[in-house]
């Protein structure tokens, strides 16, 4: 099942993969009415998040893409309990459902060894760790994604140094790619989309110097490959932001996307959630941005505002068996103990009830993500919605329509309201000049 999207068709008649079809799309925008864009991306980390991009996206009429991490989808079903097959049906499921037209964008966030928690949990030894990621992007390839996030930067063995060596990040980012590639030519399929680096300080791509560095030594490993007509049309570079920043820097944004320019290619930011200066992105000239974390705290908030509504109405004697999913969530997060790699200085070695109020608060918020598709979880979420429904309270529309509103916010900012009908447009003008 895939989207049938006029965006889609047109680019496939032009032989582009959708994702370049729409960034060209937004370059030659740029040159005529001196507006820039930036692509938003959402990270799939539950059902309900899913489905408010879908109905944002909708609302925006606007594109929208998914960049889902081998932790949230894999073969293994990840903590989503999607694999990759089953990650792409339910996209264009729920759009179909919500009456999206639009191009949905399908893309892998962070493809690379160790980019998986489980592989540093069980110390996987690098061969292991490799060949598990070539099947995942394989998987990927096959299921219908439209672009490869490959990141090389994360090796265990390099503990206690600065990063990876760049030369080593080139040489697993190109193997990879090439791994990719004869996947896609062995079964005749059509060609994707990729995108290169990280915005992490371990790999080593802080400054416009090693940026550059980066940029020449691929282009030059990718033609020892023999892959002369793959280039990636994101690089993720380092644009102030992370997990705990909430300031985006546009002077270096500026001067990272000149250099990427130079190669043809546009720069992503990952970690934009809760940015401030959102207008920044466009009139920078960042070309994608990630958002994952903050749609979780929406989902959590939305959930926490129904339980208060269960409580007050069990006080009403209008509920007789309270769902306790406030309870359970913080239960199951704790007992996850994914927060544990969140804790930062005198946290260390401490347990969750001896950390602030304020802190496990956050923890649970940040971490929530994880255990949406517990069995606990999920029934005691279930539970609460049939209260509610039983006092006409609508408890999904609630909590897909908190996601939806700060979903907004991102389509605003990166100028893509109403972004869908000038992409056919432009599309449409370069299929006539064929």
């Amino acid at each position: 099942m895939k989207d049938r999207s006029q965006i889609r068709k047109l680019a496939e008649k032009l032989k582009i993969p959708v994702t370049e079809a729409i960034l060209q799309s937004f370059k030659n925008i740029l040159r005529r009415e001196q507006q820039n864009f930036t692509l938003f991306a959402a990270c799939p980390n539950s059902e309900a998040v899913l489905k408010a991009a879908l109905l944002a996206a909708k609302r925006a009429n606007a594109p929208i893409k998914f960049a889902a991490t081998l932790n949230q989808v894999d073969l293994d079903g990840g903590y989503t309990k999607w694999n990759q097959e089953h990650f792409v049906q339910r996209a264009f499921e729920f759009a179909q459902e919500v009456g999206y037209e639009g191009p949905v964008i399908i893309a892998l966030d962070h493809g690379g060894p160790y980019l998986k928690d489980l592989h540093r949990i069980e110390n996987w030894p690098f061969e292991s760790a490799m060949a598990a990621v070539k099947d995942s992007l394989s998987a990927c390839l096959l299921a219908g994604y439209d672009l490869l996030h490959i990141d090389a930067t994360v090796d265990p063995a390099f503990r206690g140094r600065a990063s990876v060596p760049m030369e080593i990040v080139v040489d697993r980012t190109a193997e990879l790619i090439e791994h990719v590639e004869h996947v896609r030519a062995e079964r005749q399929l059509p060609p994707i989309s990729y995108e290169v680096g990280t915005e992490e300080v371990e790999g080593g791509l802080t400054e416009p110097e090693d940026f550059r560095r980066f940029l020449k030594l691929l282009k030059e490993e990718l033609l020892k490959h023999n892959l002369r007509d793959v280039w990636p049309c994101f690089i993720v570079g380092r644009v102030g932001t992370d997990l705990h920043t909430t300031t985006f820097s546009p002077n270096i944004a500026m001067k990272l996307a000149e250099i990427a320019a130079t190669y043809g290619s546009v720069i992503k930011g990952h970690y934009t959630d809760y940015v401030v200066n959102l207008e920044a992105y466009p009139a920078s000239g960042v070309g994608g941005a990630n958002v994952g974390p903050e749609f979780s705290d929406a989902e959590y908030s939305g959930l926490i505002n129904l339980v208060e509504m269960e409580e007050k109405l069990a006080s009403e004697g209008k509920v007789a068996n309270l769902s306790n999913l406030g309870r359970v969530l913080m239960n199951a997060v704790v007992a996850s103990r994914r927060w544990e790699k969140w804790r930062r200085g005198n946290e260390l070695g401490r347990s969750f009830h001896e950390l602030s109020s304020e802190r496990q608060s956050w923890l649970i918020r940040t971490g929530c993500r994880y255990i949406w598709t517990e069995d606990r979880v999920v029934e005691a979420r279930r539970r609460l919605y049939q209260n509610l429904l039983r006092n006409d309270v609508e408890a999904e529309k609630h909590v897909i329509e908190k996601i939806v509103e700060v979903m907004m916010k991102y389509f605003r900012a990166f100028n893509l309201i109403d972004s869908l009908p000038k992409i056919e447009s432009e599309l449409f003008s370069r299929q006539l000049q064929q």
